[in-house]
């Protein structure tokens, strides 16, 4: 039996935005939202070699201006652009990059988060045929409505029919 996945027609079936498909102006609430918790912040914490132990040690992080876990930033930033992967980069053949990365608030342990991604820019690319440019401002928001990142990132989609 054919593999599904591979197929022209799940492809379709698999979702995302064609270049033609995004407007200057649009805005896309990603769903769902994400609530962080202690394991997340420590596996991760200790997976990307960040030693620093605000992130998985207690006692440490007591002692902080914070006075609890702070989460990984780099977390919140891999789980933020992972929501909007279904509205902004699903059919994307690259990123191109991120841009203007900001850390407005603290994350913690238990925290909520959300985002939206705001389209700033759609070009055709000026060295590939059928394909464009899809730049977006995408925040990152807590529940109690805090934000707490910002960042520009632009990819690369396929025009329909590519």
């Amino acid at each position: 039996m054919q593999d599904k996945r591979l197929t022209p027609q799940y492809r379709e079936e698999g979702g995302g935005r064609w270049f033609e498909d995004f407007e200057v102006g649009a805005v896309y609430r990603h769903w769902p939202g994400r609530t962080i918790s202690e394991t997340d912040n420590s596996w991760f914490t200790l997976l990307t070699m960040n030693t620093h132990p605000v992130h998985f040690d207690a006692a440490y992080a007591r002692e902080t201006e914070f006075g609890k876990y702070l989460v990984n930033s780099t977390l919140t930033l891999a789980i933020v652009v992972g929501m909007s992967v279904r509205d902004v980069s699903m059919r994307a053949i690259a990123n191109l990059g991120w841009e203007q990365i900001r850390l407005i608030a603290p994350v913690f342990v238990g925290d909520t988060i959300y985002a939206s991604s705001d389209v700033l820019e759609v070009r055709p690319s000026a060295s590939r045929p059928g394909q464009g440019i899809v730049k977006v401002r995408t925040t990152g928001t807590k529940a109690d409505g805090t934000v707490f990142m910002t960042f520009e990132r632009s990819a690369l989609v396929p025009m329909r029919g590519q």
